[in-house]
């Protein structure tokens, strides 16, 4: 028997994905709804070969559905997703609202399955920061081999990241800057098209910014709080996948064959590292798929035990999309979700 399913956030890029992937790994579903603000009630997105029209999130009934993949934002999470948890579905919540709530358990299916357990405190588990999940996933099998003591992490993450607006802000861009219209900057602080800007989310503490600040706290709750995390947050004018070069230093030895061998073997990564020129993965090749990957894997002689990394992923797949659902397979498998009452029909 499939569960009944609603995706709020459904005409987003993360939302539509979400129903992409749900249906990609043949997740059972007997009932998909999709939801949205008012503003977007009926228009229509597609569920495999069916096209769903979105329903209004204020007047929804949640009481009628098993599990509810949240991707609006989390402004909307904040109020929406503790009311959705008391009427009875479980809450995969995307935004960053609950991820560090101690009561809310904060998942990457590869690096922390048993902390799906706490999730009915809330009836709400958080995906974490994209950038987040795929470091996360590269490190564990690492961390377990020889206890990462410091990681120094720089990113270069797609405008995708930031939602449509920007990646339509690229584009448009791109077009003006060859003589084909405005190059204004509207989403982004400065132009983007042809650029980098070492900037990223909103500007914190001493000087660094909320997606900085974020990789460091999920790290450290999903992974290891011990593990001292330095990291600069770079946009690139990429689509789609996020990029990061990564140094680690260990407690223990670990040399980059071993390390090569060892995350051969771990869950949710590729490896991608021959000694030629373009043997390694750039984001265009990640985009669309569901590995992180992980290339140009090499010893760092400045310290004792340390190695360099560069790990790729598809941002909207494992960073947003693909970990709720794979959260929603894990919830499956341990039988921890609970049907809710009503009739059970397929929502065309």
């Amino acid at each position: 028997m499939g569960y009944r399913v609603a995706v709020v956030g459904a005409t987003g890029n993360v939302g539509r994905e979400m129903m992409a992937i749900l249906e990609e790994l043949a997740f059972p579903v007997d009932e998909m709804h999709a939801v949205a603000s008012r503003r977007s009630q009926g228009l229509e997105v597609a569920f495999g070969d069916r096209t769903l029209k979105c329903q209004n999130l204020e007047t929804f009934d949640f009481s009628k559905v098993d599990i509810v993949l949240m991707s609006a934002g989390g402004e909307v999470s904040r109020e929406w997703s503790e009311k959705i948890g008391k009427a009875g579905p479980i809450v995969i919540d995307n935004s960053s609202a609950f991820r560090m709530d101690p009561d809310v358990p904060l998942i990457v299916p590869e690096v922390n399955p048993d902390a799906i357990h706490l999730a009915k405190r809330k009836n709400i588990i958080a995906n974490p920061n994209c950038s987040t999940a795929q470091l996360v996933v590269a490190l564990k099998p690492l961390h377990d081999a020889a206890r990462i003591k410091r990681a120094v992490v720089a990113t270069y993450q797609s405008v995708s990241g930031t939602g449509k607006a920007a990646m339509d802000e690229l584009w448009n861009q791109t077009k003006a800057l060859y003589g084909l219209g405005d190059a204004t900057p509207k989403v982004y602080p400065k132009q983007i098209a042809f650029n980098v800007l070492p900037f990223a989310g909103d500007l914190k503490d001493e000087g660094y910014t909320s997606e900085e600040e974020k990789m460091w706290r999920e790290t450290h709750k999903i992974l290891d709080p011990d593990i001292k995390l330095t990291v600069t947050c770079a946009r690139v004018p990429v689509f789609v996948g996020h990029s990061e070069a990564v140094n680690l230093e260990f407690e223990e030895p670990l040399d980059a064959e071993d390390a090569r061998e060892i995350l051969r073997d771990a869950p949710g990564v590729l490896v991608v590292d021959k000694p030629e020129e373009g043997g390694w993965v750039s984001p265009v090749e990640a985009a669309g798929e569901f590995a992180v990957f992980v290339s140009r894997i090499r010893n760092d002689p400045t310290v004792e035990y340390g190695l360099n990394l560069w790990v790729v992923a598809d941002n909207l797949r494992k960073g947003a999309a693909l970990n709720a659902v794979q959260i929603a397979q894990l919830l499956d498998e341990q039988g921890l979700i609970t049907p809710q009452a009503g009739y059970r029909t397929i929502t065309v």
